[in-house]
């Protein structure tokens, strides 16, 4: 498990070590594909901060989201 605040609140996501191509379980890690999975925001349109920097998509499947990292995310609402 690892633990990130997502828009002020603490959350824990199931990560394996696999996912990170490491057997070193101190070097769990977690992407943005993943983490809107378990989140239920996958195809959404979304922006994402992390610890004030924004994620862009082309990072969203790299394992960069590590042990009390900071998320803002705000999804897109269309509407007329």
């Amino acid at each position: 498990m690892i633990q990130l605040i997502v828009n002020g609140q603490p959350q824990r996501f199931p990560v394996s070590p696999a996912e990170t191509g490491t057997r070193d379980t101190d070097a769990v890690a977690l992407n943005v594909t993943q983490l809107l999975e378990h989140m239920g925001l996958q195809g959404k349109r979304i922006a994402i901060e992390r610890n004030g920097e924004i994620i862009p998509r082309s990072k969203f499947d790299q394992p960069i989201l590590v042990e009390g990292d900071q998320l803002e995310i705000v999804v897109a609402v269309g509407g007329g």
